[in-house]
């Protein structure tokens, strides 16, 4: 079989592949978002065009390293009315992030790609709407004391599988699109390229 990697240091992107089945190694990509991401903004990409540019560059980068691997790169951007959201810088941020967000809809935009020797064979986007219920200071202040620093791991300030859903009414979507990665789509891919069987 085909050495399959990850180039993410995500928990839940890994277990995902790791519920999935997939025999993979994890080599984090090494890449400056910001840098990649700063002509991308003046330049008026969407969000998704962003998220996509991104997983590539992280796919690609560690191709490069490792000859021969199919390497899956992901990325994720959150889109609220028009702006792009990144994580929390702190919990003040994300208390303010969650309070706008009240009781409106916002899309989160998760890419995947696989490369080769520093080649894109595939990429794939997964969009989900999700909107979230109204709440007040006091609530946000509680669910942030609840999870703590965790709040500050994802651009949305939650994280589904845990506390993180009670902020919501309604999802719109593919829940492994939510978690940051489309997984449906990826693991046809992999029957395609041979690097999963059946």
């Amino acid at each position: 079989m085909t050495e399959l990697v990850l180039a993410s240091g995500s928990q839940i992107r890994a277990e995902l592949l790791q519920n999935a089945g997939l025999t993979f190694d994890i080599d984090p990509a090494r890449v400056d978002e910001r840098a990649i991401e700063a002509p991308l903004l003046e330049s008026d990409f969407s969000p998704e065009d962003i998220a996509q540019v991104l997983a590539e560059a992280k796919a690609q980068e560690v191709s490069e390293r490792r000859p021969g691997a199919l390497v899956i790169g992901a990325d994720q951007v959150l889109d609220f009315e028009g702006e792009r959201l990144t994580k929390p810088a702190d919990m003040e941020a994300a208390r303010r992030q969650l309070l706008a967000m009240s009781g409106k809809t916002h899309a989160l935009h998760s890419a995947v790609a696989i490369a080769r020797d520093g080649q894109t064979l595939w990429r794939n986007v997964g969009t989900v709407r999700l909107t979230m219920r109204p709440f007040g200071p006091e609530f946000v202040g509680r669910y942030l004391a609840g999870v703590g620093e965790v709040a500050l791991t994802s651009v949305g300030a939650y994280q589904l599988e845990g506390p993180g859903i009670q902020l919501f009414s309604a999802i719109d979507g593919d829940y492994f699109t939510v978690l940051g990665l489309p997984l449906l789509p990826l693991l046809g891919e992999l029957r395609v390229l041979g690097a999963l069987e059946g």
